[in-house]
């Protein structure tokens, strides 16, 4: 396996300029947390976004260890894992315990249980080419729960 795949010169140019914006849209909420830090307090934020956002770059882990020269898709996921965690220990440091309690549930259920669940059923019950269209499937979806999940928000004010 190469490090780098640049026979196809745009697709790792798109990839490249993929993992520029991913990485812009995996700290875009540095402000948010530089205020829970210093508040001391979550005031109200949500952690389903980033237990989401978590849960996503989890997957993409997952497939690319279904496929070959994945470079680019390894290292922003694995950037995302660790903000992501980073993130959601702050939001569980400044939380009220009932939002604590709350997102350690959906943690352990969606981050563990999903995950578990996906992952066997993935690797005893699909073969081959089939298990990585299937993960690809399951991780496009939960790429758009990643942008729909700060929507969440609207659902908690009304």
């Amino acid at each position: 396996m190469t490090l780098l795949n640049t026979e196809n010169t745009w697709a790792f140019v798109f990839g490249l300029l993929g993992n520029v914006i991913s990485f812009a849209v995996f700290l875009s909420p540095v402000p948010t947390f530089y205020r829970i830090w210093k508040k001391k307090t979550t005031e109200g934020f949500q952690s389903l976004p980033y237990v989401v956002a978590l849960f996503s770059a989890t997957l993409w882990l997952y497939y690319a260890t279904q496929k070959k020269d994945v470079f680019l898709l390894v290292t922003i996921n694995a950037f995302g894992c660790f903000i992501e965690t980073i993130y959601i220990s702050m939001f569980l440091a400044y939380a009220t315990k009932p939002a604590r309690m709350l997102t350690v549930k959906i943690l352990l259920l969606m981050n563990f249980g999903g995950f578990c669940i996906i992952l066997l059923i993935c690797q005893f019950l699909v073969k081959g080419a089939t298990r990585a269209k299937i993960i690809g499937g399951i991780c496009v979806g939960f790429s758009v729960c990643v942008f729909a999940a700060p929507l969440s928000i609207i659902v908690s004010t009304n």
